[in-house]
This record gives C-alpha cells, sequence and structure tokens, in this order.
C-alpha cells in the first residue's frame, strides 16, 4: 500500500464528492422557491449551483426563475430554506458507490480521514449522523467552522490542524475548483472524482488524478505517491 507511506491523512469535500446530497437540496431549494412564489428548478440544474454555500444556491435558484433577487430577498428565504433542508437532510441523500468502502480502507491502512466542505458544520453533522457514517472521520469542519472556506487554504490547513497531520502528508478528495484551487493554496495534492458537482469539467481543472469511481481511489493514491 504506497499510499500509506506517502500520506497520513485523506481529506474529502461532502456535497457532490462522498455524499450525492443534490435530490435533497433540490427539494429545499424547491420548497423555498414555491413559498416565494416561483416555479421550481430541476436537478440538473442544483447540481451546478451547489458548492458554494446555502446562501449562494438560493440566490441562484431566484436568478434561475424570475427577477434577480436582492439581498433582502436572500434574507427573507434563506431561512426557509435552511429549515426545511434541516428538517430532509437525509431523505434521499445517499454515499456514493464505493465511497464508504474506501474510507474504511484508508482507516483500516492507518490513515486519518477528515471532511473539508463549505456546508454548515451542523448541517454536514446531522447529514452524517443520519447516515449512520459519522464515526468514520475524526473531523468535520464546516464552511462556518472557521474565519475562511474553501478556496481558501486556511479552511484545509485548520482542517489538517483539527487531525494533528503535516500538510505534507496530505492529500484532498473534491469535485470542483474550490477542492482544487484551496488544495492548491495549502500546497497539497488534489484528485477529483468526474461525477460531483461542478460548472466547470473536471477534466479542465488540471488535478493531480481524476476518478471515475470511488474504487480508483486507493490506485490513485498509490499513483501520487
Amino acid at each position: 500500500m504506497p499510499y500509506a507511506k506517502r500520506f497520513d491523512a485523506v481529506l474529502f469535500d461532502l456535497d457532490g464528492t462522498l455524499i450525492e446530497t443534490a435530490p435533497d437540496l433540490c427539494g429545499a431549494l424547491n420548497h423555498t422557491l414555491a413559498q416565494a412564489g416561483r416555479a421550481g428548478v430541476q436537478l440538473d440544474q442544483v447540481r451546478h449551483m451547489i458548492g458554494d454555500g446555502a446562501r449562494v444556491m438560493l440566490r441562484l435558484g431566484l436568478e434561475a426563475t424570475g427577477e434577480n433577487p436582492t439581498e433582502a430577498d436572500i434574507e427573507q428565504w434563506f431561512d426557509v430554506l435552511l429549515d426545511y433542508y434541516w428538517h430532509h437532510v437525509a431523505e434521499q441523500s445517499y454515499a456514493f458507490p464505493g465511497a464508504l468502502p474506501a474510507v474504511e480502507n484508508l482507516r483500516s491502512a492507518g490513515l486519518k480521514t477528515a471532511v473539508c466542505t463549505n456546508k454548515p458544520v451542523a448541517m454536514s453533522n446531522r447529514l452524517f449522523e443520519q447516515l449512520d457514517i459519522a464515526h468514520l472521520f475524526d473531523a468535520v469542519l464546516g464552511g462556518d467552522s472557521l474565519a475562511v472556506r474553501k478556496p481558501d487554504a486556511g479552511h484545509i490547513l485548520g482542517t489538517l490542524e483539527a487531525i494533528d497531520v503535516a500538510p505534507e502528508r496530505a492529500v484532498m478528495i473534491g469535485d470542483s475548483a474550490n477542492d482544487l484551487n484551496a488544495a492548491r493554496n495549502a500546497g497539497i495534492p488534489v484528485v477529483l472524482v468526474t461525477f460531483g458537482y461542478t460548472t466547470v469539467p473536471v477534466q479542465e481543472l488540471g488535478a493531480d488524478a481524476l476518478i471515475d469511481h470511488f474504487d480508483q481511489l486507493l490506485p490513485a493514491l498509490s499513483g501520487l505517491s
């Protein structure tokens, strides 16, 4: 297992990387849009609205269904979105195929695993608890855990500090430019999945490796070492 000699920790993005959360996020967004008197959006649209937090997703949803929202509009509907999502966070969400076995194999090999996501930390923890996978991660840092968030290097560095692992001994797994840029800014290698949520094709982002399925993760990590 060459990756176990090269790395002490693997950091994961959440939405679109570990977990298929788009169906529940789409449900929360469409509930909110209906309350605002707007038409709904399609699941494929929502996949391109995720990654910069719920507030940005709400703004993009409002922009896609009518007049561009004001900040007052976003503030008016933001709590509606969060409240609905809180109560429906794991109704249709699930781990991507092979994701959990890959995490378990990494931990069995002695590596630490942690989550670095722009999703609010309370929402992330609630999702993991409802999916019964919280025990698979040594730390979860959300977009509101620190003063900065991805793509700022501080988000990754803060996550590594929480698990006491040096940057040169870590790798980031993600699905978007935010993940890649955060990893680059922190000076750690990055593997991107091709099935996640991104506005720019991952093939154009310049990751150290790409995987189409989590069965390819451990070989990819060994390739990096």
